[in-house]
């Protein structure tokens, strides 16, 4: 199985694959994709239970084995892999499980989980409630309340890319919750060594849980590595300011 994929730029220029965070779709990373496909070959991603994959299933682990398979059937050579939120930790569990179709990383406001077991175990119950909570009142209500949480205040009406979250369904979203929410994730801060290949961190300055795990994870990573900071910006530091983002990226 392979997944759906949105494809733009020159072929053969340097690839970059791109997977979105939660109720996101492939269709969700403007301004950034386009300026990355002026000359880079830029594959963003549906993860499962997103945009065209809304039946797909996988876990993390999983899902980082559908990734690779994508990566490698789409374009020649290892890429730069860009992950934001939860693409951020299903690109860790890609680096982690094919480190070979990556050669450098991007992580965007990303986590390797939680390390104390009752934490995750309260996290998968708070989870498993949210998915019952979108089936129960389908995604235009579940998106008034996610989007109005303070991770996301930075996101004006033109950032948000409502209407695209919109087609997600239910189904979807709430399996993505229950599979490969954060609680459902093996903690990877001691495996962190194995991943050798540069890696670009970057967070929000107004994202102080992230930006404070980000310093965290720079040290232990097993490559050369590097924290940028975006003052003011929040969570969604992509969407918030992509020009300091970009810059990052090229940089």
């Amino acid at each position: 199985m392979r997944l759906p994929f949105v494809r733009q730029g020159p072929a053969g220029a340097p690839p970059v694959v791109l997977v979105h965070g939660f109720t996101q779709t492939a269709r969700c990373w403007a301004p950034v994709d386009t300026d990355l496909a002026a000359d880079h070959e830029v594959l963003a991603l549906d993860l499962p239970g997103h945009g065209d994959a809304p039946d797909v299933r996988a876990d993390l682990w999983g899902t980082a084995d559908l990734v690779a398979a994508t990566v490698r059937d789409a374009v020649e050579g290892p890429v730069t892999l860009l992950g934001y939120s939860l693409g951020g930790r299903v690109a860790l569990h890609v680096a982690l499980a094919h480190p070979e179709v990556i050669a450098r990383l991007v992580l965007v406001g990303a986590t390797p989980g939680l390390v104390d077991g009752d934490e995750r175990a309260a996290r998968r119950a708070s989870d498993a409630a949210l998915a019952d909570r979108i089936e129960a009142i389908g995604v235009p209500a579940f998106l008034d309340e996610w989007l109005a949480l303070p991770l996301f205040a930075g996101l004006s009406p033109a950032t948000a890319h409502r209407a695209e979250r919109e087609a997600n369904t239910a189904s979807g979203l709430a399996s993505s919750l229950r599979l490969t929410g954060t609680g459902t994730q093996d903690p990877l801060w001691d495996r962190l060594a194995e991943i050798t290949v540069p890696t670009l961190l970057v967070t929000g300055g107004a994202d102080a849980r992230f930006t404070a795990i980000a310093e965290r994870m720079v040290p232990r990573l097993g490559g050369p590595a590097h924290h940028v900071v975006v003052p003011g910006a929040g969570h969604t530091t992509h969407l918030e300011a992509p020009e300091a983002v970009l810059a990052a990226l090229r940089g």
